[in-house]
């Protein structure tokens, strides 16, 4: 498998640091008895070592010619089941599996969708753990009031417990990226923890209160909900997105949806 290229429209950085690819599978801990899905297997640095621990492990591969040597490779391999396509568009519902661990060195390119397409899926998957580019990560993990606080900080935290674990160097892949990496965990709250009364009109009022970030959620949700509503919550008006709690914004949303039932 070594022959193929790195695809620059996939995103292809394939990782090949021993020291890390362990660090990952620690972190990971696979137990034999759970459903384990790698998003983006490429070359199997990590499939190897996951296979010694599983009894059965699902791999999703968007580029053929990796998908096909994976299945010359696994070829008499019982445990590993490949599927060639595209996770952002999989239903993962499709396993039929309420237990679902989530595991890739993601393509950077297309991480933040392929995030918010698996928190569409959040009841039934107990846990992701990802490489990511770093900034990404931080993002993710960001503070209400910090510079790298956004839409992103907000769609993860307010549906799961998210940390970072440790950095990536880019010589730790081939090739190399031009930006640091970073292992996430996130873990999707409890369903009877879980506030959003409905996960569509969360979505939708996130987006437009980020839309034009130096405006004010006056500005950006009118035509979501008007000032009164907004107000009647006891939330300023006046206060931007990026400065207000994830509290603060799943309150909006369940009066948004209280509106449109």
């Amino acid at each position: 498998m070594t022959e193929h290229r790195a695809r620059k429209r996939f995103g292809q950085h394939f990782l090949h640091d021993q020291n890390i690819i362990q660090r990952i599978i620690t972190a990971i801990n696979p137990q034999r008895n759970q459903t384990i899905i790698e998003i983006g297997p490429g070359k199997g640095a990590l499939t190897v070592p996951l296979l010694e621990h599983l009894d059965c492990l699902h791999v999703l591969e968007v580029d053929r010619d990796l998908a096909y040597a994976l299945e010359k490779k696994y070829e008499n391999e019982q445990k590993i089941i490949i599927h060639c396509l595209d996770a952002l568009t999989y239903d993962f519902k499709e396993l039929g599996n309420q237990h679902l661990r989530i595991i890739g060195n993601l393509p950077y390119n297309i991480s933040t969708p392929l995030i918010f397409h698996l928190l569409e899926n959040n009841q039934i998957i107990d846990d992701m753990v990802f490489m990511l580019q770093e900034e990404v990560i931080d993002r993710t993990c960001a503070s209400p009031g910090s510079k790298d606080f956004g839409r992103l900080s907000v769609m993860v935290q307010a549906n799961c417990q998210a940390e970072k674990l440790f950095t990536v160097s880019p010589g730790a892949f081939s090739p190399p990226p031009k930006v640091m990496s970073a292992i996430i965990r996130l873990k999707p709250f409890d369903k009877v923890l879980n506030q959003i009364s409905d996960y569509p009109c969360f979505a939708h009022v996130v987006k437009q209160a980020f839309s034009q970030r130096r405006k004010t959620l006056r500005n950006c949700l009118k035509g979501t909900l008007d000032e009164r509503q907004i107000i009647n919550l006891g939330i300023d008006p006046g206060a931007r997105a990026e400065t207000i709690a994830i509290e603060n914004f799943i309150q909006l949303a369940n009066a948004y949806h209280k509106e449109n039932q």
